[in-house]
Formats: structure tokens, sequence, C-alpha cells
């Protein structure tokens, strides 16, 4: 388990074991691969990001994972794991989040992204995302990092 302070300055503890912070929480967050490249949207106000958002109800975090994944990019999942879960303690609540890992295997157009302008792809996630303006906040902390060592370690990608 590890603590450090994200891009808002808020306290994030995240952990790789199984559902340390929730067995039910009501967030995910994506990260995506489809073919050989990085799947992300782009939100309309905070830029390049994984998908995800809150959990509705009457559903399970996966099945809100795979929601969240066609709503914001057109992608259909075809195998989705759960890699860890983060708590951000923020200044006016507490958000627990899923973290999965999914392969998707078609994009399909949306005629609505809702809050996102749509799929981006890209080869290879840059080296700058924590200084890069084009790149959400959600991208900045150690979130990523510390996800995309253990998509390595698994290797899942």
């Amino acid at each position: 388990m590890e603590t450090f302070k994200d891009y808002y300055h808020n306290e994030v503890t995240l952990s790789f074991m199984d559902h340390p912070f929730s067995a039910d929480p009501k967030h995910v967050w994506v990260i995506c691969r489809f073919q050989d490249m990085w799947l992300l949207t782009e939100h309309g106000d905070r830029g390049y990001e994984f998908p995800g958002g809150k959990v509705e109800k009457g559903e399970d975090s996966k099945t809100a994972a795979c929601r969240e994944v066609k709503e914001e990019t057109g992608g259909i999942v075809q195998r989705l794991v759960y890699i860890g879960q983060y708590k951000v303690i923020g200044k006016e609540k507490i958000i627990i989040k899923n973290i999965f890992f999914a392969k998707v295997n078609q994009i399909i157009k949306q005629p609505s992204y809702y809050e996102t302008k749509g799929p981006v792809l890209l080869d290879k996630l840059p080296n700058d995302i924590k200084q890069n303006p084009k790149f959400s906040f959600i991208m900045k902390d150690d979130v990523l990092n510390r996800s995309m060592q253990k998509l390595y370690e698994y290797h899942l990608v």
C-alpha cells in the first residue's frame, strides 16, 4: 500500500490487493488497450484520460467499467481484469475507485459520448504526462505510473 498526494494535493492511498478499501466501491477507472494502442477518451474539460466514472444503482463495478468504456469511447470490452483500488481523501468527500485493465475488441461510433469527445488512440503514452496540458489531472499522479508497472508485471500488455 502506498500513500501520496494527487494533482490537487489530496491524499491518495493505492493498493493492488483485493478490494482493501471497499467491497462495493462507487467509482471505476479503466486502463484500456485496443489492438496495440492505448484507448483513452478526451474529457470536455479535463483532457485526455482513461475512461471511468460512477457505478450506477443496480450495477457492480465490473458492469460499470464496461459501460463507461462504451459510453466514453465506443469500445466493447472483451476482457476485464481487476488491478487494484485507490482511495482519495478530498476536502469534501472520500472517493474509492476500482482500477481495471480492459482489452477492447472493437470500437463502435456512439451517437453521444456524454461529457467526452470520444475515443483517443495512442501508440504509446508520453513520458511528460505530468506536465502535458493535453492530459487530465486524473493521469498526473502516481496511480497511473504504479498501475502501468503492475500491467507489465502481470504480463497484461
